[in-house]
């Protein structure tokens, strides 16, 4: 049996017990469903060997090693992670497009006696939902940007604010990255469909009657873009800003990029893209690191490169700003206060 959804609300409320992802590991990587679990029916190595088979020598050989391949696969999942799914289970499973992988799998379990269902086209039809979505559909939510000089806390406010229940949009926690120059995080970025799936299932989570409340970014966290709907909404959204003294905000920069500012071998790495710009400011900055004060070295970072780069942002792209947030300090007390008056605004311009 096949089975199809017609939106990702659809998809997410799909009933079954358990989704599987039959295709290869690396596929699974890349971008996959939202909870489901991995059972290859052919690993990396195999695949690559059928379709070098199928392309080079003949069909019928590739398809006659590869149904030998799977077969060794599916008896290992089902003695292993399968083998305690009671009578009444029942899987989802899907491949790249619902063909032959995802076809023998969902045969087997059948057989089984298991209520398998085979998602019809596959993992093709799942991205072409979250393609509709964040590429060629409008958003239909309304967002509200987080915005603020460099070091003023606005992921972390946001962070705070979805303990207050408020609609928050990650964008730098989905996409791994601090969002800046300085901003890479261990572990690297994800692969941009996953940061897309990740995107369209929080956006499909979310009451479109209530704001979300995202960070001003550019059109890229990192090495991640954001996806055109998204952009465009994110463009034409109103604003609130934060607005914290340049000493708090160089304080709170040395504490939360402490990672970086640890090691100047990466420092210096991470500042050489802003020589063509900044010329020799480049060394100064790193003299004031060696004689120890982060918060100098933050401090003038701010002054001399992300202050006045934000000037030119802003001058360049007016937007509506609904309420600014001024705070005497960045210390956590002061975070959680300022999410409070944050979240206690929201609520009362969402009545309005």
């Amino acid at each position: 049996m096949t089975t199809t959804f017609g939106s990702l609300d659809a998809l997410r409320s799909h009933g079954f017990d358990t989704v599987i992802d039959v295709r290869s590991p690396a596929e699974y990587a890349e971008d996959h469903i939202p909870g489901a679990i991995n059972l290859p029916a052919l690993d990396n190595d195999e695949r690559a060997r059928v379709g070098t088979i199928y392309v080079q020598e003949a069909a019928f050989k590739a398809r006659r090693i590869g149904a030998a391949l799977v077969a060794r696969n599916l008896a290992a999942h089902l003695e292993g992670p399968l083998r305690d799914k009671p009578g009444g289970w029942r899987p989802l499973v899907y491949c790249w497009r619902g063909g032959q992988r995802s076809g023998a799998v969902t045969s087997w379990l059948t057989q089984v006696g298991w209520r398998a269902e085979r998602l019809q086209g596959g993992y093709q039809t799942y991205r072409s939902l979250v393609h509709d979505a964040l590429y060629q559909q409008p958003l239909p939510h309304r967002l509200i940007l987080i915005d603020g000089n460099t070091g003023t806390a606005k992921t972390d406010i946001l962070h705070r604010l979805a303990r207050h229940g408020v609609q928050v949009l990650d964008l730098e926690g989905l996409a791994n990255h601090r969002g800046s120059l300085l901003g890479g995080l261990p572990g690297g970025q994800p692969p941009q469909k996953w940061f897309e799936t990740q995107i369209a299932r929080q956006l499909a989570g979310f009451d479109p009657d209530r704001p979300v409340l995202v960070e001003a970014e550019s059109s890229k966290v990192g090495a991640r873009i954001v996806p055109p709907s998204l952009w465009t909404a994110m463009k034409a959204a109103p604003r609130i800003e934060v607005d914290a003294p340049a000493p708090a905000r160089a304080a709170y920069l040395a504490q939360a990029y402490h990672d970086v500012l640890a090691d100047r071998a990466e420092l210096e790495q991470k500042l050489a893209p802003l020589r063509r710009l900044r010329g020799g400011r480049v060394d100064h900055w790193l003299k004031v690191w060696d004689s120890g004060d982060m918060a100098a070295v933050t401090a003038l970072l701010m002054e001399e490169h992300y202050d006045p780069t934000y000037r030119a942002s802003r001058a360049k792209h007016a937007a509506t700003v609904l309420h600014r947030f001024p705070v005497a300090g960045l210390s956590d007390e002061d975070r959680d206060g300022l999410a409070a008056r944050i979240a206690t605004w929201l609520d009362s311009f969402n009545e309005t």
